[in-house]
């Protein structure tokens, strides 16, 4: 069996999971930033508790592994203690996860430039000086940032490395690529951003079922209102992810949720400009499916 890849970031190292004990109905929701992680975790949490009222809030039924601003021991004792079926949060590509039989992995897709303009709206939205006090380093100078459109030109245009900038394009090409790679395997799920969004309900049911869970028909309504996008920033203290303070605005972090943003940002020859770019890197991944990796991120 292949090793899993090293993921490294300034705030994760996938290097956790080595170490982690997994128990069987574990279900492991990997997704880039603002894909939708939040949303499947509320998905998921419901399903396996059988109700929108959940005992604790997402952020803590529901960590990120990979995360160092909660000590590994710290927070695997959390999670040991948690009794029933776990959801764990994951932005790590399913190649740099230990992939265990007895759990399932859920992979969210999300366009991504949709996926990049939330990410530079949710820039605004973090008190970078509270997670260096989590983290221990010191708090980044402020500096401004270019305009949304600009900046969304430069993210689909600059080369990175998807090891070390997992949120850059590149990062998003190859974390749905090896996800797509691996959908024959009934232990990995995975998920349009865009169909959780046309069809909330059906999706939910559709992972229920792969999921291995049996509900009582009159909990389908509430299990489903619970997990609209209305419901979850009416209720951000307990649904918006990370410690307390990280957030500036919990409610902000659920800011719009509709597909189609990236597209209002940029013109025409741009979005061509991209999909080329988009078509290039999943080329480069060298997939034995190009075309269903474009279905996936929304490119025609």
């Amino acid at each position: 069996m292949t090793a899993p890849r090293r993921y490294v970031s300034d705030e994760e190292d996938s290097d956790r999971w080595q170490r982690f004990r997994f128990r069987r109905g574990d279900v492991v929701v990997s997704t880039r930033s603002k894909s939708g992680t939040t949303w499947m975790q509320q998905i998921c949490l419901s399903l396996v508790h059988g109700t929108a009222a959940l005992p604790a809030p997402v952020g803590e039924l529901s960590p990120w592994v990979d995360w160092l601003l909660e000590p590994e021991g710290d927070l695997f004792a959390r999670l040991d203690a948690q009794p029933g079926r776990r959801v764990l949060k994951t932005h790590t590509p399913l190649d740099g996860v230990v992939l265990d039989p007895r759990a399932t992995y859920v992979v969210v897709v999300r366009d991504p430039l949709d996926m990049a303009v939330s990410l530079y709206h949710q820039g605004d939205n973090l008190d970078r000086g509270r997670i260096a006090e989590l983290t221990g380093r010191p708090a980044p100078l402020p500096s401004p940032r270019a305009p949304l459109a600009e900046w969304l030109v430069r993210w689909t245009t600059r080369e990175a490395d998807p090891l070390t900038s997992m949120d850059s394009l590149a990062g998003v090409v190859h974390h749905a690529s090896d996800a797509w790679a691996r959908c024959d395997d009934r232990h990995v799920l995975v998920v349009r951003y865009e169909d959780l969004a046309a069809d909330l309900e059906g999706t939910m049911r559709w992972l229920a079922d792969r999921l291995d869970v049996d509900l009582d028909p009159r909990a389908w309504p509430s299990l489903v209102d619970g997990a609209t996008l209305a419901s979850m920033r009416a209720s951000a203290a307990d649904a918006a992810p990370g410690p307390r303070g990280v957030l500036k605005d919990p409610a902000a972090f659920f800011r719009r949720g509709t597909p189609g943003a990236g597209r209002e940002v940029l013109s025409g020859d741009e979005v061509a400009a991209y999909e080329r770019r988009v078509r290039e890197l999943v080329a480069a991944e060298g997939t034995d499916d190009p075309d269903g990796v474009l279905r996936l991120l929304n490119v025609g």
